[in-house]
């Protein structure tokens, strides 16, 4: 047990460690979200101005908007990294981890937790930038908030890994998650209510497990949200359980030729 520990408190701390030296990674997954609050959020808030606050579940645009962009940020930060799988593999240092006498199991838990907890200090950083545009947010909810911001990085960190242990290249793995990560995004309720979606998209939208962690962080935030919380929390926690194990199972196998 305390082999197990070593070899994930390691990899959980060389994630976060090898982050916080990329500087520019550090600067671009800040200001990202902070340029869609700042000009897509204040710019469609002001021209909504005057009787459209019922379609946005009784709120401004911009209070609609901000838990959803707290939640893009978690969901981006921890879906791309994926993406150090591929690095260490070109490089040689996924051999050193798969040969090593550490568990498997403990590397990428240890890895998953790190970029989880990683994508869940920006998602933290957004949120308390945002509160300075929206003071009518409920910070009072911000602890069962972290608990389920975990659950969504934990669910697209694993989905991340999973993809990228089926790749060879850097450039193979961005392709494909630049195709699934729009999709994802627009289809979750992030930028404009679900309800209004055709009955067709609603189906799509529901598959999409971004979709239930901007519903909680809207109930948590504002105080509104599509579904009913508790089911929502059971339906993420079963999905960041899944996704951790298939991603466990999947680095089982994994082999460097």
């Amino acid at each position: 047990m305390g082999y197990f520990m070593d070899a994930f408190v390691a990899m959980w701390y060389r994630q976060i460690k090898r982050f916080w030296r990329a500087k520019p990674r550090v600067i671009g997954t800040f200001l990202h979200p902070i340029f869609w609050l700042v000009f897509f959020g204040i710019g469609f808030s002001a021209s909504m101005r005057g009787g459209l606050s019922n379609a946005f579940m009784g709120t401004s645009y911009l209070a609609f908007l901000l838990p959803g962009i707290v939640m893009m940020t978690i969901f981006t930060s921890s879906f791309m990294s994926g993406i150090s799988v591929i690095w260490d593999k070109e490089f040689g240092y996924l051999k050193v981890v798969l040969v090593s006498p550490a568990p498997r199991k403990a590397s990428i838990l240890g890895r998953s937790l790190g970029d989880s907890t990683i994508a869940l200090l920006q998602g933290l950083t957004i949120l308390l930038f945002g509160y300075l545009l929206v003071p009518s947010l409920n910070l009072i909810n911000i602890i069962p908030l972290i608990g389920i911001s975990l659950l969504v990085s934990i669910t697209f960190a694993s989905i991340g890994i999973i993809i990228a242990t089926k790749m060879q290249t850097m450039e193979g793995f961005q392709l494909i998650v630049n195709l699934i990560t729009l999709p994802l995004l627009f289809l979750s309720g992030i930028f404009y209510p679900i309800s209004q979606a055709p009955e067709w998209l609603k189906i799509i939208i529901l598959l999409n497990p971004l979709t239930y962690g901007v519903d909680v962080a809207r109930i948590l935030l504002i105080g509104v949200g599509n579904f009913n919380l508790i089911m929502d929390i059971i339906l993420l926690s079963i999905l960041s359980a899944v996704f951790m194990f298939l991603a466990m199972h999947q680095f089982e196998k994994t082999t460097i030729g």
